[in-house]
């Protein structure tokens, strides 16, 4: 039987509180999160599929688990700007996680969705990562696109955290499956706090076959849908060569990033 562990770690590695191994595990922890606390979910054996909800005010997510063990730093100080005030805080957190069902793994859904997505090797998928990102801050962060807060009329600390290119041509977004997904459709939602904002009027995708595709775009505040012609097996995809509107504004963003499609099953 596959199991799942669930805990919470201090800053040196020592659990303050564990649940499992199960199928399903839920804590409750009831004491303050510190600088340094980490929440692990160790798996019986990696390249699994799990529904994961990590902060009772945030939405489970499906993601796959490409290592054994994989971590979730509590955020703190400028890094918890970009999640809900609420998230995080006081002395009660329900922390829950679970394999998904075949039927979550096989339904077409939004594969670039993860929450908990932070920087580096998380071990966790889907991935958001760039090459710039506006002066290093969390409110810019690549992780942002793929975080599911789609308000866009504004720009700064959650809601309206979005992926700044810190006014880069090059700039470029790697989403990354962590395993072959198959993609029929994607969406842009562009961040729209005019007159301080500009916009992208046409974007390059790039696949990890090799597949390429242009995507025209304009100031829309709403979820800009591409349908791909035939659909396309891809393990990432990279958003780049993001052409700006004219205008005095050299602030254009992405609020959100979405790749539809489905698991490719073995």
């Amino acid at each position: 039987m596959e199991t799942i562990q669930l805990s919470v770690l201090d800053a040196a590695g020592q659990p303050r509180l564990a649940g499992g191994p199960a199928g399903h595990v839920s804590l409750t922890y009831t004491a303050a999160y510190q600088p340094g606390d980490r929440i692990a979910l160790t798996v019986s054996a990696p390249g699994q599929y799990c529904v994961i909800q990590l902060e009772d005010t945030m939405p489970p997510a499906l993601v796959y688990l490409q290592k054994q063990a994989v971590y979730f730093t509590i955020p703190f100080g400028e890094q918890a700007i970009v999640y809900s005030p609420k998230s995080f805080v006081g002395a009660l957190h329900v922390l829950r996680a679970r394999f998904a069902t075949p039927a979550e793994v096989a339904a077409r859904q939004n594969l670039a969705f993860n929450p908990y997505d932070q920087h580096g090797d998380t071990g966790f998928y889907p991935h958001a990562s760039a090459n710039v990102e506006t002066r290093g801050e969390s409110v810019f962060a690549a992780r942002n696109a793929i975080d599911g807060v789609f308000e866009n009329t504004s720009h700064g600390q959650y809601p309206y955290q979005s992926w700044g290119i810190n006014r880069d041509p090059a700039a470029a977004l790697t989403l990354a499956f962590g395993r072959t997904v198959c993609l029929d459709e994607l969406r842009l939602t562009l961040r729209g706090d005019y007159p301080h904002d500009n916009y992208w009027v046409r974007a390059e995708v790039e696949f990890s076959g090799g597949e390429t595709m242009t995507l025209p775009l304009t100031n829309s505040l709403e979820p800009q849908c591409f349908p791909l012609a035939t659909p396309i097996r891809a393990q990432w995809l990279v958003l780049k060569e993001l052409k700006q509107a004219e205008g005095p504004s050299p602030f254009p963003a992405l609020t959100q990033l979405e790749a539809y499609g489905v698991n490719e099953q073995a």
